[in-house]
C-alpha cells in the first residue's frame, strides 16, 4: 500500500477560491459594469434625475449616496469582532507601517503624481490632491471584506486613521496646496477648511455605521447566541452589503453620467494619477506587508487600507470651498468612479496571491 504524502498541504487552487464566493461576490465586475451602464442610462435619459438626487444632502452629500453607504458598511461592521480590536495593536509593526503609507508615502505620492498629469489643471489637480491626503473609512471595508482580510484589523485601523483625518486633514491640505508647492517654486493655493464639517463627515459615513454593527452584533449574540447569529443572520445580512454598493454606484453615475459623457478627456486625465496611484500603493502595501512577515489576511487588509481613499470627505471639503461644479469637485467625484473597478480587480489579484505566495487559506 501506497502511503500519502505529508508533505506541505496544498495550497487552494484559483478554481477553489472562485467557487467559494456567493453568486453575487462572484460575477461581482460583471453587476458593476451592469450598474455603470445603469446610471450612465439613467443619468442621460433623465437629466431632471440629477436635481432631484441632490436635493435631498446629508452633510455636502447626496442622501441617496450617503444611504448608500451606510448601507454598504453596517453589514460589514455587524461582522467585526469587537473584542478583538486590540488583536491588530499587538502585531508588530503593522500600525505603524500603515500610519507612513498612508500618512506619509500616499499624500506625497498623490501630490507628484497630480502636478505630473495635471500641471496645466490648477483645479483637478488640486482636487486629485485633496484626494490623496483623505484615507478611506467606508468603501475599503467593503473590499477587505471580499478579500478576505481581516475585518478587526481593518477596524482599527480605519478608527485610528478616522481620528487622524479630524486632527490633520487641514493641516495637510494646507501644506500640500500651498506650503510644498511654494517651496518648489510652483503656483500654491490659498485654502482653509472646517475641522467642525470634517469631523461631521467622519461621524456620518464611520459613526454611525460602527454604532450600529456594534449594537447590531451586541443583540444578535446576546438574545439569540454565536451559532444563530454567524451561521444564520450574518449570511442573510452581507449581502447588503454589495447591493449598498451597487446601488451606490447607480447614484453616482446618474449624478455625473452627462460630465462624463460630455468630457472625457478630462475624465482620463484624472484617471491616469489615480490608476497610478492605486496600483503603486497597494502593490507597495502588499509587498512591504509580506517582506514584514504578515500574514495574508493582514498583508491584504494593509494594501486595502493604504491604497482607499475617503471621496466622500475630498468631494464635500471642494462642494464647501469652490462650489458644486467646481473643477475640485469634478475630480472628487471622478475617483470612486475609477476607484470601484480598480479594487474590486485588485480583490481579485489578493485572493489569487493568497494562494500563490501564503501557505493556507487561512493566513
Amino acid at each position: 500500500m501506497v502511503k500519502p504524502s505529508l508533505g506541505p498541504p496544498q495550497r487552494p487552487t484559483e478554481t477553489a477560491i472562485f467557487a467559494r464566493l456567493s453568486r453575487l461576490d462572484r460575477y461581482l465586475p460583471l453587476w458593476i459594469l451592469l450598474a455603470m451602464a445603469t446610471g450612465l442610462l439613467l443619468g442621460r435619459l433623465f437629466p431632471w434625475l440629477q436635481g432631484a438626487l441632490e436635493a435631498v444632502k446629508l452633510g455636502q452629500t447626496s442622501l441617496p449616496i450617503a444611504l448608500g453607504l451606510l448601507l454598504m458598511m453596517v453589514p460589514v461592521l455587524a461582522k467585526v469582532h469587537y473584542e478583538e480590536l486590540g488583536r491588530g495593536l499587538r502585531q508588530r509593526g503593522l500600525v505603524p507601517l500603515c500610519l507612513l503609507l498612508v500618512w506619509g508615502i500616499g499624500p506625497l505620492l498623490m501630490f507628484s503624481l497630480a502636478w505630473w498629469c495635471l500641471a496645466d489643471q490648477a483645479a483637478l489637480r488640486t482636487g486629485v490632491i485633496l484626494i490623496g491626503i483623505a484615507p478611506c473609512i467606508a468603501m475599503v471595508l467593503i473590499w477587505i471584506d471580499l478579500a478576505e482580510g481581516d475585518r478587526e484589523t481593518a477596524a482599527l485601523l480605519v478608527a485610528i486613521n478616522a481620528i487622524l483625518q479630524v486632527l490633520g486633514y487641514a493641516l495637510l491640505a494646507n501644506f500640500y496646496l500651498q506650503l510644498l508647492p511654494q517651496w518648489l517654486g510652483l503656483q500654491g493655493q490659498n485654502v482653509s477648511f472646517s475641522t467642525a464639517d470634517i469631523g461631521k463627515a467622519v461621524l456620518i459615513f464611520l459613526g454611525l455605521p460602527l454604532v450600529a454593527g456594534y449594537l447590531i452584533r451586541r443583540i444578535g449574540l446576546r438574545f439569540k447566541g454565536q451559532r444563530w447569529y454567524e451561521q444564520r443572520f450574518l449570511p442573510r445580512l452581507s449581502p447588503w452589503s454589495l447591493i449598498g454598493l451597487l446601488f451606490t454606484i447607480v447614484v453616482m453615475f446618474a449624478l455625473q453620467g452627462e460630465v462624463i459623457t460630455s468630457a472625457p478627456l478630462l475624465v482620463l486625465r484624472v484617471a491616469l494619477p489615480l490608476l497610478l496611484y492605486f496600483a503603486v500603493m497597494w502593490g507597495l502595501a502588499f509587498a512591504l506587508g509580506q517582506r514584514s512577515g504578515l500574514s495574508y489576511r493582514q498583508c491584504t487588509t494593509l494594501a486595502f487600507t493604504a491604497a482607499g481613499n475617503n471621496f466622500e470627505l475630498a468631494i464635500a471639503v471642494s462642494v464647501s470651498v469652490w462650489g458644486v461644479t467646481s473643477g475640485q469637485a469634478l475630480a472628487g467625484v471622478i475617483g470612486p468612479l475609477i476607484e470601484v473597478p480598480v479594487l474590486v480587480t485588485l480583490v481579485y489579484v489578493s485572493l489569487w496571491l493568497r494562494g500563490l505566495l501564503f501557505r493556507s487559506a487561512q493566513g
